[in-house]
């Protein structure tokens, strides 16, 4: 085997998708309500996407950054527009090099701002950022921090809840980085007074608030970020998965340009084929949440979730979650990895989050026959189990 064994596969591969639908070798079809974890916005073998990666690819793909990138430029006044107020960009190739980028921003802003450094970030329990090793101990949970990869670096402290982490913010934190939305924590969505209550207070003390939306951003929970959602406007914005509908890409938005020269980088970073595929997209995106279908794609879901609750009350707890970021949340943790194989047979592809539920990130334009079929397929498996 070629391949090393970081994931636990299934014994399941695809040769094709069409919006919502994937077929594996044999011409079996499934419904796909993982998006590739919340990646194939625009679902799979999107005529915006395909066409964008054409055109584009016809003429480049990479130049690299040591030289001026117009494709960058309208990608950055695209996003400032969608979030309705101007920003700097940085753009890589996924969520967690986004949020390594946040991470050296505060960095840099607590050695430049203060009279005497601050450097400590705060994250919640139950959190997750990433991979890297600097991600890594900003996500808060135990489980992450195997003594295999120790020594971890040194400037994270995580706590339970918002109050707490207020309580404790010091002489040298220089931010606060939450997903307003826990992913794979469990699809939670944070307490909307609280998390106004901490950008108050990161707001009086000039520190930071750091907004990962790596998962919950791009119209994922309903408008183009979260935060919008929650009224607050965080002082640093990461975005990744949904961006550019399948082609690699990592975003870091921040109020402040704090970086000199040489203090960051990436060789692959906002190439030429990732910005325009993602300029594609988010105009897309837009039209679809502008035209009102985002919305009723939203509602149409959410109804299909609640009913599944209602009919089977010994097996959920209720539904979590916001837009299509949603998760059902089961009464015995016992039953998800029977409940997601029984699925995956039946013809539906779901996803875990964290010990105890059902987690669903459908392409953001799925139909509603889609919908129904993908509905209809996951009672038959729950039936069945």
């Amino acid at each position: 085997m070629a391949l090393m064994k970081v994931f636990s596969r299934a014994n399941l591969s695809f040769e094709s998708g069409d919006g919502a639908t994937l077929y594996d070798k044999d011409g079996k079809d499934y419904i796909d309500f993982t998006a590739g974890i919340g990646v194939n916005s625009l679902g799979h073998s999107n005529k915006t996407v395909k066409k964008a990666i054409f055109a584009q690819s016809e003429k480049l793909i990479h130049a690299s950054n040591l030289y001026q990138n117009e494709a960058q430029e309208k990608l950055a006044k695209k996003i400032c527009e969608l979030l309705g107020r101007e920003m700097y960009a940085f753009f890589c190739n996924s969520g967690c090099e986004a949020n390594e980028c946040a991470i050296k921003l505060a960095r840099k802003y607590g050695a430049t701002k203060f009279e005497n450094k601050k450097y400590e970030i705060i994250t919640l329990s139950n959190s997750f950022h990433g991979r890297t090793m600097a991600t890594l101990q900003a996500t808060g949970q135990d489980k992450f921090h195997p003594d295999c990869f120790a020594p971890y670096m040194d400037g994270f402290k995580f706590y339970d809840t918002i109050d707490e982490i207020i309580e404790n913010i010091g002489d040298k934190t220089v931010a606060v980085m939450l997903e307003l939305v826990q992913g794979e924590g469990g699809i939670k969505p944070l307490e909307v007074e609280s998390v106004r209550k901490l950008a108050r207070v990161l707001r009086d003390k000039g520190l930071l608030l750091i907004t990962d939306e790596v998962q919950c951003g791009v119209y994922r929970t309903g408008e183009f970020v979260t935060s919008q959602l929650y009224g607050v406007k965080p002082c640093i914005i990461t975005f990744a998965k949904g961006m550019a509908g399948g082609i690699p890409i990592g975003c870091c938005m921040s109020v402040g340009d704090w970086f000199g020269t040489g203090d960051h980088g990436s060789t692959f970073g906002g190439n030429h084929l990732a910005m325009s595929v993602g300029l594609a997209v988010l105009k897309k995106l837009e039209k679809l949440k502008k035209d009102g279908d985002l919305d009723k794609t939203i509602a149409n879901f959410t109804k299909k979730l609640d009913k599944m609750v209602a009919k089977y009350p010994n097996l959920f707890i209720k539904r979590t979650g916001l837009g299509l970021m949603q998760g059902l949340v089961l009464k015995e943790a016992s039953n998800l990895g029977k409940i997601y194989e029984s699925a995956m047979k039946n013809g539906v592809l779901i996803l875990k989050s964290g010990k105890d539920t059902i987690r669903f990130l459908p392409p953001l334009n799925i139909s509603k026959a889609e919908i129904y079929e993908g509905f209809k397929r996951l009672e038959k498996a729950l039936e069945e189990f």
